[in-house]
């Protein structure tokens, strides 16, 4: 049984162990030389650095392990499971994750409240590197750069509210904290629960083993998100009941979500030279999200692409009955997502080169099956 009193408690709820580093951090006037030494810091098992004020070095040792319950065997369960559908998950990210989240008008006026973050080609960036540090093959080991990308993804979080609050455009009474745990609930069911959704709407088969052990590790990740534990599901099927209640209570139309919504569809869209093809974009974002979000956030609706899509969809579904027993079947499933993650690295930073750095083991899986989407990142 969902317990609504507790989930509308969670509006009012901040980060405080990354909420008092930026209050230190801004009070002082360091968050410029923090950030540049932070942009260094990349791998699990690198020391934190020795140059960085006390609150800083503090925050990083204690939210440096995983929580004492998680179990990394079933966190390896999901790597097999990326590694053979990562690229179609990437796809389902791109073109119903993203929307899905316009669909709550809370985050979506934080969003337009914060340049660097109403940005689509940023965001997925950020998002798409986020989940591929995520789904490495021991994303919390020492091999893996994934808790020092969540690290700094919280104290991102942190200076949102911070601004944002004193922004003079923010009502803490009627709307609660911004980007609060109601919010990363939200967007941790949104990136599990309904990236699984997602993915069987557009044809691809998930088990229902690989759907667990895929939110398994979301779980995980919540929890190194500073999301209180007891807020979280912990069975798939109980964190679908939640997801249909938090959409329910939090999802409906706003200008702000509307427009992010446009501009995310623009960003695709330009991925194609000429306009013939435009048509296709919308209609995937309306295959891969519930109608009614669609609606809500007036995704254009052409019968003529949606049947197509669906046509597509139905293809997809015979393929990957096939995919087992026929290499053409299985080459043409991984061709398609990878040349659809391949084509969003690179139009994600308009044109510059690629700032998605795969993880090793990750890109000679996805090589040695001929479906890697991007090429190693060069540089630092």
């Amino acid at each position: 049984m969902i317990d609504m009193a507790s989930v509308e408690a969670l509006m009012f709820q901040g980060d405080p162990l990354a909420d008092a580093v930026i209050a230190d951090l801004v009070a002082t006037g360091r968050v410029d030389a923090v950030n540049e030494v932070l942009s260094q810091f990349r791998d699990n098992d690198q020391p934190i650095p020795e140059n960085l004020p006390e609150s800083v070095r503090a925050y990083l040792i204690a939210t440096d392990d995983p929580p004492p319950w998680a179990d990394l065997d079933r966190v390896a369960q999901a790597y097999e499971f990326f590694i053979d559908d990562g690229v179609h998950v990437a796809s389902v990210l791109s073109f119903g994750a993203m929307v899905n989240c316009y669909a709550q008008p809370r985050p979506s006026r934080v969003l337009t409240l914060t340049h660097r973050l109403n940005q689509p080609h940023r965001r997925l960036s950020e998002t798409s590197q986020f989940v591929l540090n995520m789904m490495g093959r021991q994303p919390f080991g020492a091999e893996g750069s994934f808790v020092p990308t969540i690290q700094k993804t919280r104290l991102i979080h942190a200076a949102v509210r911070y601004f944002v609050t004193r922004s003079g455009r923010w009502d803490i009474e009627a709307d609660g904290v911004p980007l609060c745990q109601q919010d990363m609930l939200g967007a941790l069911l949104i990136f599990s629960v309904q990236v699984i959704d997602g993915m069987r709407r557009i044809g691809i088969s998930v088990t229902e083993k690989e759907a667990a052990s895929y939110y398994y590790v979301w779980r995980v990740t919540g929890a190194m998100l500073g999301i209180p534990a007891e807020a979280m599901p912990e069975s798939l099927d109980e964190a679908r009941e939640l997801n249909a209640v938090i959409v329910d209570a939090t999802y409906g139309p706003s200008p702000e979500g509307v427009t992010l919504t446009r501009d995310l569809i623009q960003l695709y869209e330009d991925m194609v030279p000429g306009r013939a093809f435009d048509g296709v974009v919308s209609a995937m974002v309306r295959q891969t999200v519930d109608r009614r979000v669609a609606d809500w956030m007036e995704v254009p609706n052409s019968r003529t692409w949606n049947r197509a899509v669906r046509a597509g969809t139905w293809l997809m579904r015979v393929l990957e009955r096939a995919e087992d027993r026929s290499t053409v079947a299985t080459t043409i499933l991984d061709k398609a997502g990878s040349l659809l993650l391949g084509g969003s690295v690179r139009t994600l930073t308009n044109g510059q080169s690629t700032a998605l750095n795969i993880p090793d083991d990750l890109r000679e899986k996805w090589l040695d099956a001929g479906i890697c989407p991007a090429r190693p990142a060069t540089g630092a």
